[in-house]
């Protein structure tokens, strides 16, 4: 006879785990632990539970003894940063865990099944997120950023430049994508989802990765939105050819769909996983691949500066979505400002970033907090 176990609210066996390591500064075994948990929040949880938040945070917030054996490694206050023993800095922001520093390493540290989505908008363009790059457009000169012309006197936001990719840039994004693809894969459970922001230009390039390491394709999420890419009269001939666009005008944003692949059929990768599909928004509606949007609102964008910030509104919509059962952990392997981990935080996920930009990492623990309880007020259009 099947058994109802009462679902807990997010960040519970979480917070029993750092309450229990915090009383336990010199280490303790896996049994200890788990049974310290049980005296916290109930007899129910499961071993399991336990375990995975352990792994999934080793390093990080523990360092492993030996086996069975964890100690508590770096937080000593919550929302605050700290350097632990390898170097990286850290924060927790409620339900959320950013890490300053390189995914690709932080991907291969990681144990094997540990994750249960994906949500991120990773960078197209090499160059323009470089450190030199970067410290000429906080500076103010743009380097090799493109800046779109004023309309109507409104000043426009510095945005990479997709268009002007030679081959070797776009060689050198494809051994990027296919590194990526091939170190997060291992780390995923089955069923997980994988979503990727990306644009109509590049998406081959990623969607090519993400296969080439064993994820299924599951389609695309449209964002609809208008942006200024594109429609524009060919440069120095706008009047004589005044009825043309040299490429289509920019109305919507791909985001990639991935699956890795299931154990067994769907219930059944369900049951041992909490992965494999979609939540849907209600009973009645399934979760769908069209989501209308709009450009980030200035409030957001003052709140968390990024040149690529996307919309709480339109993120918590895809987040909240990408656990079927509300269960598990989301990453964000590029987070810049903290977007996705904001978006998971207002919709009771645990998630984790990983930022290599230092200023875009202080941003975001500053950042995040703001934007999980940032609400949309009902106003015109910005």
């Amino acid at each position: 006879m099947q058994t109802t176990v009462e679902r807990r609210q997010p960040g519970e066996v979480r917070d029993a785990v750092i309450a229990t390591m915090r009383a336990h500064p010199d280490g303790a075994a896996m049994r200890d632990i788990v049974a310290d948990v049980r005296r916290r929040v109930g007899t129910d949880v499961a071993d399991s539970s336990v375990r995975s938040y352990l792994r999934l945070n080793t390093p990080g917030l523990f360092r492993r003894l030996d086996r069975g054996q964890y100690q508590w490694a770096e937080f000593r206050e919550r929302n605050g940063t700290q350097s632990g023993p390898n170097g990286l800095r850290s924060a927790v922001l409620d339900c959320a865990t950013i890490i300053h520093g390189d995914c690709m390493e932080w991907l291969r540290e990681r144990e094997p099944a540990t994750i249960h989505a994906v949500v991120t908008d990773p960078p197209y363009g090499l160059v323009e997120y470089s450190e030199k790059e970067q410290s000429k457009l906080r500076a103010g000169k743009g380097g090799v950023w493109r800046i779109p012309p004023s309309f109507d006197g409104a000043q426009r936001s510095p945005l990479p430049r997709f268009t002007v990719l030679s081959p070797s840039d776009r060689a050198d994004l494809a051994q990027f994508f296919t590194t990526w693809a091939a170190l997060l894969a291992p780390v995923l459970v089955p069923g997980s989802n994988v979503v990727v922001a990306t644009n109509p230009l590049l998406s081959y390039i990623v969607s090519g990765a993400l296969a080439d390491a064993g994820l299924e394709r599951r389609g695309e999420i449209v964002r609809l939105v208008t942006t200024m890419r594109g429609g524009d009269r060919p440069k120095g001939a706008h009047e004589e050819f005044a009825e043309v666009s040299v490429m289509p005008r920019s109305m919507w944003e791909p985001w990639l769909v991935f699956r890795k692949p299931l154990e067994g059929r769907v219930q059944d990768n369900l049951r041992k996983w909490s992965t494999g599909g979609f939540r849907r928004p209600s009973a009645k509606h399934p979760f769908g691949d069209v989501i209308r949007s709009a450009p980030t609102r200035k409030e957001e964008r003052a709140i968390a500066p990024h040149p690529s910030l996307k919309p709480q509104e339109f993120l918590r919509q895809v987040v909240r979505g990408v656990l079927p059962l509300a269960d598990g952990v989301v990453l964000d392997p590029f987070c810049g400002a903290g977007s996705t981990l904001a978006a998971a935080n207002a919709v009771g996920y645990n998630s984790i970033g990983i930022e290599k930009d230092a200023e875009y990492f202080n941003t975001a623990v500053r950042a995040v907090p703001q934007l999980s309880a940032y609400a949309r007020r009902p106003s015109g259009p910005s």
